[in-house]
């Protein structure tokens, strides 16, 4: 049976192994779109995965991104507010800060208006940082900020010689003190310097006008300096006290030299002292005993500078005639007779005159020019008395030049002028010594009557060569110019005298 089981039927078995191949087949087939269907199942779970997967990723990173966009949003930067290093606080805006610089200045310059006032910001700076919804304390940083802030003054530091005299408010400032300290010694007719000497003609009646200075130079002695400098504004001077700090200045002992002219009580008036002031600084001092170029101590407020100004004064003064005498036999002795009268004549002086804070130190006579020339008079004489003068006067000093000239110059008054030059003293016109020894002032003194109405006196004399009573020609030798007396340096005082008034030597001198 076993080997019949074994054996396949033909046609039966065919079919059978036909019908089990169409089954297989089938099912195969079957099969297949049953693992199709789990298949597609499978990538469509898959792909549904993968979306839930995506979306959930992306839904996170939506919400990661978010929150960072919202932390971002609320991450801010601030500024930290330091003092030379040290935190005293934040603050949103640097503008703030710039605003608190603002109002402080305006603040400090509505107080001291006449001052440029400047903040004090150094050590103050700001650090940047960046937080989330950071607490910042404005308007506490602020508030502390200005309590400490501070200002100054900018100034210019005045120097005279290298010491700090003063601080005035800027640099036009000091250069408007410097030019008003100048202009206080500057006479009105010397800073109009376009004044010039008119010209008169031969012909001309005009008279002889008054004195024309024409300033030509002017400057401080000593080394004055600026510097711009930090200053309290409650020490800034104004124009006003600085001119007097410079012109002014404090109390202090100087010594006064003697001039011309001076007394006791004129040198205590010109320094507003008294004169017992004077005595107690100088003991033994006497008016009678006080003689030029002798020294005082004064304590006198002493000026901080020392404004040297130079003027060249043109002066116009009237040339007396000269008087010629001719001798006559046809008339009596002792009367004249004058034969053609003189006419006055016209010239133009010239002086160089130097000034410390407006006081004369230094006059200088630079020449003379003759706008009209005099005419001589002549005058008859009788008989000729031995000592009588011709009435024309020669200079009594050979190679002659003035070093102080007549009457009211600059101040003080002068009875003649000051001669310097060949130290060998001559006779200006004929006639009698009337004096000859020491006067009070003059020191050695010589004075010749000529017997004419005229008189001429010689002083400060080294020596006397004549005696009185002696009768000498023009031209003779009476003694040695010298610096006696109320004297500074060696020269002679020369005077001229008509019917007892001194006239200007000037006028008579050729």
């Amino acid at each position: 049976m076993k080997g019949f089981r074994g054996i396949r039927q033909p046609g039966k078995n065919r079919e059978h192994e036909q019908s089990g191949e169409h089954r297989t087949a089938e099912d195969k087939n079957n099969m297949s779109m049953s693992n199709f269907s789990s298949n597609k199942k499978r990538v469509l779970a898959s792909r549904k995965w993968i979306i839930t997967a995506a979306c959930g990723l992306f839904i996170a990173a939506s919400i990661g991104f978010a929150g960072k966009q919202y932390v971002a949003a609320n991450t801010v930067p601030y500024y930290k507010v330091m003092v030379k290093g040290n935190e005293i606080g934040t603050i949103t805006d640097e503008a703030q800060l710039q605003k608190l610089f603002a109002d402080k200045t305006e603040e400090f310059q509505n107080k001291y208006p006449d001052a440029e006032m400047v903040l004090n910001t150094d050590g103050i700076t700001t650090e940047t940082i960046k937080a989330y919804k950071p607490v910042v304390n404005s308007d506490e940083t602020l508030d502390k900020l200005g309590d400490m802030l501070t200002a100054y003054a900018k100034g210019v530091e005045l120097k005279v010689d290298g010491e700090v005299i003063g601080i005035v408010k800027d640099q036009a400032t000091a250069d408007a003190i410097l030019e008003q300290v100048q202009n206080k010694y500057i006479s009105a007719s010397a800073a109009r310097s376009s004044l010039k000497t008119k010209s008169v003609s031969a012909n001309s009646s005009k008279k002889a006008e008054g004195p024309s200075t024409t300033l030509k130079s002017v400057g401080i002695k000593e080394d004055v300096a600026t510097d711009v400098v930090k200053a309290d504004p409650n020490k800034i001077w104004d124009v006003s006290e600085a001119v007097e700090a410079l012109t002014v200045g404090k109390d202090a002992p100087v010594t006064y030299v003697v001039r011309e002219g001076d007394t006791i009580s004129s040198i205590a008036a010109k320094y507003e002292i008294t004169q017992s002031e004077i005595r107690k600084h100088n003991p033994g001092i006497k008016e009678t005993s006080l003689q030029i170029g002798d020294e005082l101590t004064l304590t006198v407020p002493k000026p901080a500078v020392t404004v040297k100004s130079v003027e060249q004064v043109v002066e116009q003064i009237e040339i007396k005639p000269q008087v010629e005498v001719r001798k006559s036999a046809e008339l009596k002795a002792g009367t004249t007779k004058v034969v053609r009268p003189g006419q006055s004549g016209l010239k133009s002086m010239q002086y160089r005159i130097t000034k410390e804070n407006g006081e004369v130190v230094q006059e200088e006579w630079l020449g003379q020019e003759v706008i009209k020339a005099a005419v001589t008079e002549v005058v008859l004489s009788g008989t000729k008395v031995v000592g009588e003068g011709t009435g024309e006067f020669a200079w009594p000093v050979s190679n002659a030049t003035m070093s102080s000239s007549f009457g009211q110059r600059w101040g003080r008054q002068h009875k003649g002028v000051d001669l310097v030059g060949n130290r060998d003293v001559k006779a200006s016109d004929e006639g009698v010594i009337t004096f000859a020894g020491q006067k009070s002032g003059y020191g050695n003194v010589i004075i010749i009557n000529h017997r004419n109405g005229y008189e001429t006196l010689y002083g400060h004399l080294n020596s006397i060569g004549v005696k009185v009573g002696q009768v000498v020609e023009k031209g003779e030798s009476i003694g040695v110019m010298g610096n006696t007396g109320r004297s500074t340096g060696t020269h002679l005082h020369f005077e001229i005298i008509k019917n007892g008034t001194v006239e200007n030597p000037l006028t008579y001198l050729n």
